[in-house]
């Protein structure tokens, strides 16, 4: 009778450990597989890749914050908190016009680059974190800000290959610069606007096949078919050259390959940044050899440059939407048509 009571103790017991495990986990707000956060009592949680980060109360809403990546000034530039930041490494990459002006103003500082960060400089401004993509070559620098007492946040957004999960870093910003409402706001605005688009994007009569990207050197760099590029020409009603493969990086190929695919292609997209086909054509005469060179349209990300900065990586990685939307106006210009593009720009 005891071991059969005790029997019932644990079962009852992993059933209701099973269930409060449940709940618990309900608590994290998903941004992706890599990256989740959860609030609790004014502390806050961050599982970000292989790190895992915690604050308590007293640590956040952050005051001053340093970014040593252009990308993620979209998210503080979505959220109106540009007044945040202190530092920016590599300001030529930077696009938003207040974030530049905050810098010829002094307000925000020049931090160094990728290649050398002014790490005395840094410890100095005493921010009360750092954003920035992880750089193994760059432990060392990271222990002594660590060190020096200097939180060092490492985020994935650029290995995201969801459009809307990119997008949902926003709400992590949020949570990090007080301004929740706001990120979940935007989000959920984004979100609607994507979901409103693929709809339309459905009503196209044609689907179009694409190709993407260009050759650098000898190489072709061809988004996988589960990249963000693939996604969004998926979404957008369009058939990618390589829409079966499963990869989520770049695959390399040579000229050769990539003519063999291209045969039906009536559109090239993400073609870098060029001003004319006749500079693509000095970079790389083979581009000649190609039909959609020759017969169908090409479009580069160039639609929003200033000299080394653009806004397709900045503001972009937050507006998931009006990326699709260039996309479907690209595929399908008679859906949209009064809209003018945003990122993109048809090359002559």
């Amino acid at each position: 009778m005891k071991q059969r009571i005790l029997l019932l103790f644990t079962v009852f017991s992993l059933i209701a450990c099973k269930r409060e495990s449940k709940i618990s986990s309900l608590d994290w707000t998903h941004i992706s597989n890599r990256t989740q956060f959860k609030e609790h009592d004014g502390a806050l949680q961050l599982k970000s890749g292989n790190f895992t980060y915690n604050f308590n109360k007293n640590q956040t809403p952050f005051k001053k914050i340093i970014l040593l990546n252009a990308s993620m000034a979209g998210y503080i530039s979505a959220l109106g908190a540009e007044n945040l930041i202190i530092g920016v490494s590599s300001p030529e990459y930077i696009y938003s016009e207040k974030i530049l002006n905050l810098l010829k103003e002094g307000k925000i500082q020049n931090v160094g680059s990728e290649q050398k960060y002014d790490v005395e400089k840094i410890i100095s401004m005493k921010p009360d974190a750092i954003f920035t993509n992880h750089i193994a070559s760059f432990d060392n620098t990271y222990e002594l800000l660590k060190n020096n007492g200097i939180q060092v946040i490492f985020l994935d957004e650029y290995m995201e290959q969801q459009p809307l999960e990119k997008t949902a870093y926003i709400k992590l910003f949020g949570e990090f610069l007080g301004k929740e409402k706001e990120a979940e706001a935007t989000y959920q605005e984004v979100e609607k606007n994507y979901g409103d688009l693929k709809k339309l994007a459905l009503k196209a009569k044609e689907k179009p096949v694409v190709l993407a990207n260009e050759m650098y050197g000898n190489v072709w760099y061809l988004p996988g078919g589960n990249t963000s590029v693939a996604h969004y020409i998926a979404d957008a009603n369009a058939s990618y050259i390589l829409k079966d493969n499963k990869d989520e990086k770049a695959l390399t190929m040579s000229f050769e390959e990539v003519y063999a695919k291209t045969g039906n292609v009536q559109y090239w997209v993400n073609a870098g940044s060029h001003a004319s086909k006749k500079e693509m054509l000095k970079m790389n005469a083979f581009y000649g050899k190609l039909d959609v060179f020759n017969k169908g349209k090409i479009y580069t990300i160039a639609g929003k440059e200033k000299q080394k900065a653009n806004d397709f990586f900045e503001s972009g990685v937050v507006r998931a939407d009006l990326i699709l939307k260039d996309y479907i106006k690209i595929f399908h210009p008679e859906l949209l048509p009064d809209y003018q593009l945003t990122y993109m720009k048809e090359l002559q």
